[in-house]
């Protein structure tokens, strides 16, 4: 098969490669509406959806941040009207779920990592460093406090 977006290797028991393409399609379609929102106006589907694929391969299925693996079952399972119902139950569920981050402020070249949605939750739009020396603070005041 000569699919220009190819599934993994990791995936390929977990997604099937018509499904991959549709969520690389609607992840990229979302960053490039939000980047043009932002100002981006040279943001593209087409180089997205390239740089959301090479980051998904640089993933090896896991997340950029923490290392843990992420959990690709769970790709277009999420269910609004379920979330409505359960809240913070359900959407912990999901806290595995592959999402795409922005490296930058999406006003460049398209730049993604793959992570956790809860590892994106909690980043937002702090950039490596600031993730990084903040996780520091957090884990330095709980030493002190616990």
């Amino acid at each position: 098969m000569n699919k220009k977006y190819r599934i993994p290797p990791f995936l390929e028991n977990l997604q099937d490669q018509a499904a991959y393409e549709r969520w690389l399609q609607r992840k990229a379609i979302a960053h490039v509406r939000r980047d043009r929102n932002r100002g981006n106006d040279t943001a593209t589907v087409a180089e997205y959806k390239r740089a959301i694929h090479a980051a998904v391969i640089e993933s090896c299925g896991n997340d950029f941040y923490t290392g843990e693996p992420l959990d690709w079952s769970l790709l277009s399972q999420y269910s609004n009207e379920e979330s409505k119902s359960l809240r913070r139950e359900y959407k912990k569920r999901f806290r595995f779920l592959p999402s795409v981050d922005h490296v930058g402020d999406g006003l460049g070249a398209a730049d993604f990592k793959i992570c956790a949605w809860r590892t994106n939750d909690c980043k937002n739009d702090l950039s490596h460093d600031e993730l990084v020396a903040f996780c520091r603070r957090v884990v330095s005041h709980a030493e002190k406090v616990l």
